[in-house]
């Protein structure tokens, strides 16, 4: 009785040990050998990708790279989905499993930068890299690429596809293409987004959505007869002073930003026209919901103080992260495996000079795997368009740390380190502990399954429900 004691305290003792520096099985090992030897095209795609830095819709050159690399590695690809040029779905295989691994390719305006640690743009005025796109989009399909070669090589079954997904940044490409049933077929979906920190990551997102108001009222001379104009630009302003009250009554889980983009145009004429993009953002759809409906109320009653009159459009709205902890432990297995990514000397001072130039700790680069996470009921930071995805089948997501301790995200100093060995390393990574999960899910029906019970549990009886305007995606 004594031996099977402890037999079972052993037993329970290596449940919780981490797998750290495991030996991988033969598989695995090939995979990340097919990795590998995609190293200089992966590298070369990505770098291209950064320097072209297109924005929302403008992918063209960008989602090109990646489709003819898809292509050239034995896919059929289809272009233009969804209603979106740049949009493009890869697909290699047949029968069960199907499993679809998403590629953004998007750049930021404004934030061009040279690949070097003191800021100075590649371009003046041109976008960047700013969220780390450009190895987002490679890292995923260089995984596809070698799960298609393990297919061929007879080590694995099913069908697997890679989602060129535009506009995240902006106007949420990946919701036309939910709209349009894309990912219908889908057993299981994979993601991963460039971070400061290396994660399974098990936290949700925050739901928004975006809206255009535009007052409209009749211009004037503004000072030999104001009183013959109804000025839209103080139904502006009387709008966005009644948005920055309302914040005192709001849960501390919403947010509410605004952007004007017409004011008026000179100073002595009484504008007859405004404009303002607003967005709303808050940890569940559920709580969104009622904060937009008084924020749209906010636009009619300052209109009406203005006297002036006003219309309000729909960009697009997107949902929280449907968690799946299932997978993300999976998915933590195989990062502990692969273990934590290192870094030169150079590498670390390059780090370093980051960080004294946006003013935070020189601590470097954080490499360090964490445990898996509790998921947090109201997490904070950003919103995606994965969220969408996650709520039409069940989705598995990581970070891979591709810039320094503390960096502002969004910002020239993330572009500097994503044209770089720093970015390129934490793209190879995530490309292999994305082929590894993936493995797991071809060769593991039964994890395939606890995934989806898992998702359909959070689920529950949630009706998913696009949110977005008539008439398709705004590509001018």
């Amino acid at each position: 009785m004594k031996k099977i004691k402890n037999l079972l305290a052993v037993l329970c003792l290596s449940a919780v040990l981490p797998v750290m520096g495991q030996k991988m099985d033969k598989d695995k090992s090939r995979l990340i050998e097919h990795i590998e030897q995609q190293q200089q095209e992966m590298t070369t795609i990505s770098d291209s990708i950064w320097a072209a830095a297109e924005v929302a819709f403008e992918e063209s050159t960008s989602s090109e790279l990646l489709a003819k690399y898809a292509e050239e590695n034995g896919f059929t690809v289809t272009r233009g989905v969804a209603g979106m040029p740049t949009a493009f779905v890869a697909t290699y295989g047949s029968g069960k499993p199907v499993i679809g691994i998403l590629g953004e390719f998007d750049a930021l305006p404004g934030i061009s930068q040279k690949a070097q640690p003191t800021k100075e743009p590649l371009h003046e005025g041109a976008a960047g890299h700013g969220c780390g796109h450009n190895l987002f989009g490679t890292a995923s399909l260089g995984a596809a690429v070698a799960i298609k070669k393990m297919m061929d090589e007879g080590k694995l079954e099913g069908t697997v596809k890679f989602y060129g997904t535009p506009a995240e940044e902006k106007y949420f490409g990946k919701i036309w293409m939910v709209e349009a049933g894309l990912f219908d077929d889908l057993d299981v979906c994979l993601d991963w987004h460039p971070s400061a920190e290396t994660k399974a990551d098990v936290q949700s997102s925050l739901a928004l959505v975006d809206f255009i108001v535009e007052f409209h009222g009749q211009a004037a001379h503004a000072s030999s007869d104001p009183w013959n104009g109804r000025s839209a630009s103080d139904a502006l302003e009387l709008y966005t002073t009644g948005i920055n009250f309302y914040r005192e009554h709001i849960k501390p889980t919403v947010r509410i930003h605004y952007h004007i983009q017409d004011g008026g145009q000179v100073v002595n004429v009484v504008p007859d026209y405004s404009r303002l993009w607003v967005r709303v953002r808050d940890t569940k759809r559920e709580g969104l919901t009622p904060v937009y409906e008084q924020v749209k109320r906010m636009a009619e009653g300052a209109a009406i103080m203005a006297n002036v009159d006003y219309e309000l459009s729909l960009v697009s709205g997107i949902y929280e992260l449907l968690v799946n902890r299932t997978g993300g432990a999976a998915m933590q297995k195989n990062l502990e495996m692969l273990g934590e990514i290192t870094y030169t000397p150079e590498e670390i001072n390059f780090a370093k000079k980051i960080q004294e130039a946006v003013n935070k700790p020189m601590v470097g680069i954080d490499s360090k795997l964490k445990p898996l996470e509790e998921t947090k009921e109201h997490p904070g930071g950003g919103s995606t368009d994965v969220g969408d995805v996650s709520w039409v089948v069940p989705t598995i997501r990581m970070g891979a740390t591709v810039a320094p301790k503390g960096t502002p995200w969004h910002s020239w100093a993330v572009v500097a380190c994503g044209g770089m060995s720093i970015g390129h390393k934490g793209m190879m990574h995530a490309s292999k502990a994305l082929g590894m999960t993936m493995i797991d899910l071809y060769k593991d029906p039964a994890l395939v399954q606890k995934v989806k019970e898992e998702f359909k549990e959070r689920k529950g009886d949630h009706v998913y429900k696009a949110m977005i305007p008539e008439g398709g995606p705004p590509i001018e």
